[in-house]
Formats: structure tokens, C-alpha cells, sequence
């Protein structure tokens, strides 16, 4: 099992913490699971005895019989070491009715430390923050980053990673790919596991949605115009226009589901003269490359796919991403993190000149001195930088290794 060391990085940051409730979320089959067996081998390895360690996984029917708050409960008091520390570690926790109230009680037992997953926002839902008072720590998990692809692959940054880039856009960075055939039609299937399970679990039967069919359609929708502007409106008159009758209401709810189940990530447009988030025309990108491909039909949007990737690493490094908005100009991703901000755009090239100058011509207009980023597909030889703008490869951004948190604390 290779492991994912960003995310142990930050479990192991907050091992002993017993006052926070560690909170492991992101769309289904991200490697969640797999990294709580990981952090129990750690705490193991570190010289934990291994009854110290309580594991449960709720999709598992051998704890079909702990259904309940109380059950859940008294199981782990019942089990806990005689003494020191137990690390409680319970997967797919939701699936436990009223799973709130039996953590919130093991929480105030400080002999235990204890760690959750889950696959929608309804984990972090008003009743888990309220009876948590606040006290726990999420930390974001996605699928495979393209450096964490290649070394699933065994393959070293060394190498020409130029064919691999092109198959992590392909196929995506599920780390279950890595258990199948490499042939297309397994990978399809695979994926089209994945999609449905998220769409029936977490979308349609946690929000007892009726119409399936409008729901496959804005799912669809979102899918062709990742890295576009998107409105609920416009969205509804589209799909109004095309024989499917629907209200810019029913379509921003459905938007919502979507995010809750971590399928789509909704990107605000920030104005930067100073006048904050805009209400309005949003951008959505999807939770891995290889869901866009199976879902969408402009597979000749090149630069749309890399816009996508560029915002899911920015988002693993622990950047706040928002589109910056000047007059009518536009940069691709304005990227917070603590004190730290950076404008980036993302090209597929910067080669020919009439491209190059619109591309740079946004962040020629931003007045203030923090840094500017150009990333293509092209190397960086040729152009150097620009102004004070740096160009970089993308696919070496990629690879480079940052230092960046993962977590949202709320104390």
C-alpha cells in the first residue's frame, strides 16, 4: 500500500489531541479508508499495542449490529485499554444513527483519541457542530494528486512523466485504478462505479431527490463547462431551452447536492478593486479528472482539464481559491493561504503571441505586489518570465513539493 503522506502528515500533526475530533472527509473511494488503515499501522509501527487501536468500518456488515448511538457507545467503552491511550478510528461513522451523540460522549473520555471519515458534507451538518461545540479538525481528502499517480505507478519524477500526465487526465486519480486491467473499458466501469454510487448514496437518496433524469442532466452540464462561468439561472434556461423544463431554485438546490457530496467544487468570482465575492456567475470544477472524461462530451478541452487540475492542487497545498475578477478581464485562480496570496493563469500554451499578451494582460492590470503565475503545458526555456510574472511548466508545478496544510479548524 503506498502512502499518502500529506494526509498521515497532518493525522500524525494532531495525533493526542484528544479535545478535537479528527474528521476525514472527500468523495467516495479517495483513499479515506485506506488512509485510516495506514495511520493504525503508524501508530502501531510508533509503539502503540495494537488493542490500543479500535477500528470499525460502518460499510461493513460485521458491524452491521452497532446501528445505534448507544450501541456505538458502549462498544468502544467496553473495549478501550485497561490503560494509556486508545485511538478509535470509525469509518463511514453516518452510517450509525445518531452517530453524533455517541461521539460526542466518547469525546469527553480523554483516555481516547478519536478519528472519522465521511463522504458528504452532512458530517460537518449543524448537529454535529453543535454538539461538538466546534471541537474538531477537517481534513480534505482528494483523489490521487498527479505526483501521488506516479508513485502508485512506481514511476520516478526522474522519468519522462510527459505519457503519464496524459493518462492521469485520462483516467483520472482514483486509487482503485491501480487494482484493475489497464485496458479502457475496465477503467470505464470502474469510474462508472464510483459515479454511481456517489449519485445514488450521497446525492439522491440523502436528499430523497424524485427526478433523477434532471439531476443526470446538470450533472452533465457541469461536466461540459468546467472552468466556464455557470449561473443557476442560465443553467435553468438551457435546460428549459432543450425540452427540460426546470427553475433557476430547483437547479441551485441540486448545485448544492452536488457540492455536499464532494463530486464538484463551486469556485466564487472575487472583484478585485476591493468589492469582495460576487453573488453571481460561479465556476464548478469536478472532484478527478477521470469522472470529467466520463461524463463529459467536449473531450477536446484541453485547457479546461489542466484549469481543473491546477484548482485540485491548489486546494491539496490548502489554498482558499476564488476567480479574480477586473472589469471585464479575468484571472483563472487567486490563491489565499494564511498571510500568503499568489494570481495564477493557466494556459495550454503560451506560444503564439496574441494568447500570450491576453493571458498576461489581467495580471498586468492588478496594482498590488503579490506574486503572479503563469502555467502551461509549454517549457520554461523559451520564456522565462514576464514582467516579474513567473512562467512555469505545469506538470513540474505539479511535481514540486510544498509544505501546505490540508485542514479547517473550528475551536
Amino acid at each position: 500500500m503506498v502512502e499518502r503522506d500529506i494526509y498521515l502528515k497532518k493525522l500524525r500533526s494532531f495525533r493526542d489531541t484528544e479535545e478535537l475530533i479528527k474528521v476525514i472527509t472527500g468523495i467516495r473511494r479517495c483513499g479515506k479508508s485506506s488512509l485510516l488503515e495506514l495511520y493504525g499501522g503508524y501508530l502501531v509501527n510508533d509503539g502503540v499495542r495494537p488493542k490500543s487501536v479500535l477500528k470499525l468500518n460502518f460499510e461493513d456488515l460485521d458491524t452491521g449490529k452497532i446501528d445505534s448511538a448507544q450501541k456505538l457507545h458502549d462498544y468502544v467503552k467496553t473495549r478501550k485499554a485497561r490503560r494509556g491511550k486508545t485511538y478509535v478510528l470509525l469509518d463511514e461513522v453516518q452510517l450509525v444513527h445518531e452517530w453524533e451523540r455517541a461521539v460526542n460522549s466518547l469525546r469527553l473520555d480523554r483516555s481516547l483519541d478519536i478519528y472519522i471519515t465521511g463522504s458528504n458534507t452532512y458530517l460537518l451538518n449543524s448537529s454535529l457542530a453543535s454538539l461538538l461545540s466546534g471541537r474538531y479538525v477537517e481534513i480534505k481528502m482528494l483523489p490521487l494528486s498527479f505526483s501521488e499517480f506516479l508513485a502508485f505507478s512506481r514511476v520516478s519524477k526522474k522519468e519522462n512523466t510527459a505519457p503519464y500526465f496524459e493518462q492521469y487526465l485520462w483516467q483520472g486519480g482514483f486509487p482503485g485504478i491501480f487494482s484493475i486491467k489497464r485496458e479502457s473499458s475496465l477503467f470505464h466501469d470502474y469510474l462508472w462505479g464510483i459515479y454511481s454510487t456517489v449519485v445514488m448514496k450521497d446525492i439522491i437518496r440523502m436528499n430523497q431527490v424524485r427526478d433523477m433524469d434532471l439531476m443526470e442532466k446538470i450533472i452533465r452540464f457541469l461536466a461540459d463547462n468546467i472552468g466556464y462561468f455557470v449561473s443557476a439561472k442560465k443553467t435553468a434556461d438551457y435546460l428549459t431551452s432543450t425540452g427540460r423544463k426546470t427553475t433557476s431554485d430547483t437547479v441551485d438546490a441540486y448545485f448544492k447536492f452536488l457540492e455536499n457530496a464532494y463530486l464538484f467544487y463551486r469556485v466564487r468570482r472575487n472583484d478585485l478593486k476591493g468589492k469582495g465575492l460576487l453573488k453571481t456567475n460561479d465556476k464548478f470544477y469536478i472532484a478527478d479528472p477521470g469522472l470529467r472524461n466520463l461524463l463529459s462530451g467536449r473531450q477536446s478541452d484541453y485547457g479546461s482539464v489542466l484549469e481543473n487540475v491546477v484548482f485540485l492542487e491548489l486546494m491539496r497545498r490548502g489554498y482558499g481559491v476564488t476567480v479574480g475578477k477586473l472589469d471585464a478581464l479575468e484571472v483563472d485562480f487567486v490563491a489565499r493561504r494564511g498571510e500568503e496570496k499568489i494570481y495564477f493563469q493557466v494556459s495550454a500554451t503560451m506560444v503564439p503571441r496574441e494568447l500570450r499578451e491576453r493571458e498576461l494582460l489581467p495580471l498586468r492590470k492588478i496594482q498590488d505586489n503579490y506574486p503572479k503565475m503563469i502555467l502551461s503545458m509549454d517549457p520554461p526555456g523559451p520564456f522565462g518570465d514576464f514582467d516579474g510574472m513567473v512562467h512555469r511548466n505545469l506538470v513540474d508545478f505539479l511535481l514540486e513539493k510544498d509544505r501546505s496544510g490540508l485542514t479547517r479548524i473550528k475551536v
